[in-house]
């Protein structure tokens, strides 16, 4: 079967090499790529923005099956045409992608349906915030409502932070995202990611994650996209998975279902593990990005099968299974991001991929056949180990050969994981 990828970074060259593998591909084509998905995919220049376009070229090759992999695609409704278009495609309507679209849509779902999450309270306007603020007190957390390429989100320590928050969200710095802002209690336990696939009805689970979002080492500096992730993640033990999908993975489905809004895709529950069980934190409605590229390290079943059988509503026929063994991504971005950084620099090396560890395209572009960096996040390197440390070790051994003077990256990625296995032995 020919089948299309939507999208150009991390997450679909992921993508991209796990479904290159499967016996019932005939051809992949992924609009737009990357240089790295050029191994595994024909890339095609078509905008991904031009619905028509898409529907055209999927009718002229024959697509059995489209994959989007970005969020802004999905919030918005490149699926609702290509499903109006008769075309199969992985991933959420327009209307059931408001779970990512907007945070306060999903806080008011978790508010309807009894699942476990932080309190909070809706504003359009920064006066009324700002007096919420006041009346619950710092620590607290100011969300853009809508998508801000993950930097929306402030975990403000001081009232003052809050305050400058609310004013960024309200000014425009996130452009129509911060036209509505979502103050929320501050959680207190540690994070982990838990991806799911739904095809509406039924839930098949997938693999657990952790990621570090601020810049700096020790999980210091501003929030970024993401610097780096491993899986699976220690916290998320099989007693914490199952009351993951009995409060709060199943009765989503079920209230999404209720208000006609049935979710078809990859559920990713950004939770936090507190002292009372699993709350949710947000929900994104597609593979995470670092995450997406350990779990494909980790997956031992065709992707393909799993994503058809979820677009196709048969996904209680489907299962995935797992490597046993951990797997770690450091993410190596341009300098000075998530500000303002060059775009152009070159990357003048790369290791050689094994089965162990390979590096997965971000952000990269070919001029003059130079391979050179093309946005903030530009690689991802990606190894296998027995444990964290192990594979920690591998992944930071792997930098070592990368050339590239422009480039940085955190130097702890796994640190919490990896100081709990030094505690073991």
């Amino acid at each position: 079967m020919n089948v299309l990828l939507i999208g150009s970074g991390g997450r679909e060259h992921a993508l991209a090499w796990k479904l290159s593998q499967s016996s019932r591909l005939t051809t992949l084509y992924a609009a737009p790529g990357n240089p790295g998905m050029a191994d595994h995919a024909r890339c095609v220049a078509l905008d991904v923005a031009d619905h028509a376009a898409i529907v055209a070229f999927c009718g002229e090759k024959d697509i059995a099956l489209v994959v989007v992999g970005p969020e802004a695609p999905l919030v918005d409704g490149l699926v609702d045409s290509l499903t109006a278009a008769g075309i199969r495609t992985f991933g959420p309507t327009k209307a059931a992608a408001q779970l990512e679209g907007s945070k306060g849509f999903t806080k008011d779902l978790c508010a309807r349906y009894n699942i476990p999450t932080g309190a909070y309270r809706r504003f359009d306007n920064a006066e009324e915030a700002k007096a919420y603020v006041g009346e619950i007190g710092a620590p607290i957390v100011i969300k853009a409502d809508g998508l801000a390429a993950g930097k929306g989100v402030t975990v403000a320590r001081t009232n003052d932070e809050a305050l400058a928050a609310i004013d960024d969200c309200f000014s425009g710095t996130f452009g129509a995202a911060g036209a509505e802002v979502v103050v929320e209690e501050f959680l207190v336990g540690e994070e982990a990611s838990f991806f799911c696939l739904s095809d509406g009805k039924n839930a098949l689970p997938l693999a657990t994650a952790q990621d570090h979002k601020a810049v700096g080492d020790g999980d210091t500096g501003p929030n970024t996209g993401g610097m780096g992730a491993y899986s699976p993640a220690p916290v998320m033990d099989a007693a914490m998975i199952a009351r993951t999908m009995a409060e709060i993975i199943e009765p989503t489905i079920r209230g999404m279902a209720e208000m006609g809004h049935p979710f078809q895709g990859v559920l990713y529950a950004g939770l936090m593990i507190t002292e009372k069980g699993p709350e949710l934190i947000e929900y994104n409605a597609r593979f995470g990005d670092p995450e997406c590229q350990v779990l494909m390290m980790r997956l031992q079943s065709d992707l393909l099968d799993i994503l058809d059988a979820c677009a196709g509503g048969t996904l209680d026929k489907a299962s995935a299974e797992w490597s046993d063994q951990t797997a770690l991504t450091v993410v190596m971005a341009t300098k000075g991001y998530p500000g303002s950084y060059k775009k152009g620099s070159e990357i003048k090396s790369l290791p050689q991929d094994t089965e162990s560890a390979r590096t997965f395209h971000a952000g990269t572009a070919v001029r003059d056949n130079k391979l050179v960096a093309n946005g903030g996040r530009v690689l991802n390197i990606t190894a296998l180990g027995h444990n964290v440390t192990e594979a920690q070790t591998h992944a930071y051994e792997l930098i070592e050969d990368i050339n590239w003077p422009e480039g940085f990256c955190r130097r702890d990625i796994g640190w919490r994981a990896v100081a709990r296995e030094e505690a073991k032995d």
